[in-house]
């Protein structure tokens, strides 16, 4: 029988490996599922700023990814558009700003435009991941041309979406699927892509609109879709008929369609 006095013995046993051989593995699992050592690192953590001019989804996010012990990822600020992104970002410096495309005051890119210092820090980069319902090419290779690490659209799940803020965080590049292909061909082109005055002429809610209307979506549609109201979209509908010079929502179809833009 063991003498309980001897404590070397105790201490030895805790550190050896066990009867086949292999060292005790034995521990919880951080937020990507993976087991650590007893006593071993703690779980990964990673702090994020979520940006969106939509107050009902940032607050589904923050319920969906935002439950720190379970999935790691610390929500420490919030922005509905480009002015707060901005001080927000810098008084809390996050690892990764899950951002918009479409925000007022700029959008998306003129964040990333006014956060490049951050994102060049050598020791401590701010990392931004595009989170946006557009998945539409120039939305997408702006963004990433501004310095953003990756983007995926708002169907993501909330597994799927934690495990892209970690993967941002390691410095990894992250898209959905598809949308890897506008960068692919964007980059390897040195042609400059035209401009569209048509398309210059309207903002990015309604360029959103534009497209879901040639999709044949119902006002009804996008209006869950975007989080806003009906008479919102008939509004922005209403506005694109006229700046684009069109009488109906046929002709703004074929439009779209000519511009491959749905």
């Amino acid at each position: 029988m063991t003498d309980p006095t001897d404590r070397t013995d105790t201490t030895d046993r805790a550190d050896s490996p066990d009867a086949t051989g292999s060292p005790d593995v034995t521990g919880s699992p951080d937020a990507t599922g993976t087991a650590h050592p007893a006593g071993g690192p703690a779980p990964r953590r990673v702090r994020v700023v979520l940006v969106d001019d939509h107050r009902m989804f940032r607050t589904g996010v923050q319920a969906e990814i935002g439950r720190t012990e379970s999935t790691g990822v610390e929500v420490v600020g919030e922005a509905a558009d480009v002015d707060q992104a901005v001080s927000v970002i810098k008084a809390t410096r996050p690892e990764v700003v899950l951002l918009d495309v479409h925000l007022p005051g700029g959008g998306g890119v003129e964040v990333l435009r006014r956060s490049a210092a951050l994102m060049s820090d050598p020791e401590n980069p701010v990392r931004f991941l595009a989170l946006s319902v557009s998945d539409a090419a120039e939305d997408v290779i702006g963004v990433i041309r501004g310095g953003a690490r990756g983007y995926v659209t708002k169907t993501i799940t909330g597994t799927d979406l934690v495990d892209s803020v970690f993967r941002v965080q390691d410095g990894d590049a992250v898209f959905s699927p598809r949308l890897a292909g506008f960068v692919l061909d964007a980059f390897a082109s040195t042609d400059a892509p035209p401009v569209d005055e048509d398309m210059d002429r309207l903002t990015q809610r309604e360029r959103e609109v534009l497209r879901l209307i040639a999709r044949g979506y119902a006002y009804k549609e996008i209006a869950k879709q975007l989080f806003i109201s009906v008479k919102t979209v008939e509004s922005h509908v209403s506005a694109v008929l006229r700046k684009l010079q069109l009488s109906n929502r046929h002709e703004l179809t074929r439009w779209a369609t000519a511009r491959r833009l749905i």
